[in-house]
């Protein structure tokens, strides 16, 4: 019986969030690179950074490396398992899109779920928690598992993947970035977050048409 593409959708988001937890490998380095991180700067600075915006920076650079390692692995183990054929001739490749993104985006909200208290906590970040920043932090996090899931369907049909998806991504995401950073400063004015929506958008259209020929001819 065929499904629908949201059911589609679904279940390899649920299998690839499945496999992340049973194999823990992506998990755990994402999350020691980030713990990593962040302590070793909160030792340096005697547990405090005063200066708002470089604490945001901090916050964004730390997500954005961790998410490029587990965004590395969303094709690269199925490509390596020689399972990608599977996936292009049983499922819709829409679904594969946007079931690996939502996964991919589930991933992002609990690393940020785990970074962001460590770094109030550990460098004393000077951090108002309101909408407009719970905001940003969601906009940000849906344009980085957008435009990282697309470039990692690039990077794993490229003959060198090594570091690929960092380089393609960093250009992608600075649009996102740097009012991201300024909105979670609680300096950038509210009406930036419009402008990050839109970028959303236009990430996730743009990945969902140019997906399809990339699918194929990858």
């Amino acid at each position: 019986m065929r499904v629908s593409n949201f059911e589609a959708a679904r279940r390899v988001a649920y299998k690839e969030l499945l496999d992340g937890v049973r194999h823990r490998a992506g998990y755990v380095t994402m999350g020691m690179f980030a713990l990593t991180v962040i302590a070793f700067l909160s030792m340096s600075l005697a547990g405090g950074m005063s200066d708002a915006r470089l604490t945001a920076a901090l916050l964004w650079v730390v997500v954005f490396f961790a998410a490029t390692l587990q965004g590395e692995r969303l094709f690269a183990e199925e490509a390596a398992a020689g399972t990608l054929l599977f996936l292009r001739i049983y499922v819709p490749a829409q679904a594969v899109l946007f079931g690996k993104m939502a996964a991919h985006f589930v991933t992002l909200l609990i690393l940020a779920a785990i970074v962001l208290p460590l770094i109030l906590i550990l460098m004393n970040a000077p951090f108002v928690l309101d909408v407009v920043f719970l905001t940003a932090l969601v906009l940000g996090l849906w344009g980085m598992a957008a435009a990282d899931t697309l470039l990692a369907a690039v990077a794993a049909g490229a003959s060198v993947r090594g570091g690929l998806v960092p380089v393609l991504l960093l250009p992608s995401m600075l649009p996102i970035l740097l009012p991201a950073i300024a909105l979670t400063a609680g300096e950038g004015e509210p009406s930036l977050l419009g402008g990050m929506l839109i970028y959303d958008m236009a990430l996730t259209v743009g990945a969902s048409m140019l997906f399809d020929s990339l699918w194929i001819e990858s």
